[in-house]
């Protein structure tokens, strides 16, 4: 496991109500979606702090590729989805525990553009976003499969210019693959989650996208069937503390509908 900072103590007090025995445990094994990275890696190590013997561990990818992962017997105990479809897709193989399913956050989509790149569009219907590229890329998850991607060619159709800007499309493998090509100047720009926009210095978020362009950006989780432990059903509870909400929202994400 790599070594993260722990927090302060108030942390661990806090914690308490989720602390186990201090004894040597399998590891938990998380499987995120990409651009939970941080928050995640954060809420682990307060946990982790809280509880010595337990050991986190976390694989972060696309919500498609994780889903087909755990659907392919890959073995996890949680599963924490950037998008309802692909967490119905895991559930009607019956690799989910439904009971332990809820909707842990929400997040905005925006246009971001490369570190001294001038994009100047304003994002609303038939905005001109291919003839602002100018021959450039247009980084984003693959529309067909990636959920940042699935929103982003929602929203593009809905504001109409989807068909003017494929062609620029430039497709990755999730949202922070999106993020690092527009960080590296090889996109112009990129379509990525709110909270991806705060990871890198100098970026210019050219706006959000509206929110009734696409379908709602909610995060569901959920224990993966018959593998729960002490530990893992501990860190799962955990992550609908106050806690947690404190850190996923000090990260740019919003609170769950009806939470």
């Amino acid at each position: 496991m790599s070594a993260r900072i722990l927090k302060a103590v108030i942390v661990f007090a806090a914690l308490a109500l989720w602390s186990l025995p201090a004894n040597a445990q399998d590891p938990v094994v998380i499987f995120a979606a990409a651009s939970t990275t941080t928050a995640m890696d954060e809420l682990m190590d307060q946990f982790e702090g809280a509880n010595p013997g337990v050991d986190l561990r976390a694989s972060y990818a696309a919500s498609s590729i994780l889903a087909r992962q755990i659907t392919s017997g890959a073995p996890a105990h949680i599963f924490l989805s950037a998008s309802p479809q692909w967490m119905a897709y895991a559930a009607e193989r019956g690799v989910i525990d439904e009971g332990s399913l809820f909707n842990l956050m929400t997040n905005q989509l925006v246009l971001v553009a490369a570190p001294g790149t001038h994009l100047d569009v304003t994002i609303g219907p038939g905005f001109p976003l291919a003839e602002a590229l100018d021959g450039g890329r247009l980084a984003m998850g693959d529309p067909d499969h990636v959920p940042a991607g699935i929103y982003g060619r929602e929203a593009l159709e809905s504001l109409g210019v989807w068909a003017a800007t494929e062609p620029s499309v430039a497709r990755t493998m999730d949202v922070r693959g999106a993020l690092a090509l527009v960080e590296r100047g090889e996109a112009v720009a990129g379509i990525v989650y709110a909270t991806d926009a705060t990871l890198v210095d100098g970026l210019a978020v050219v706006g959000a996208f509206p929110a009734d362009s696409h379908g709602a950006i909610v995060y569901p989780i959920a224990a993966v069937a018959g593998t729960g432990t002490e530990a893992s059903d501990a860190f799962l509870e955990f992550l609908r503390s106050d806690q947690a909400a404190d850190v996923f929202a000090r990260h740019g994400f919003g609170p769950a509908p009806g939470a």
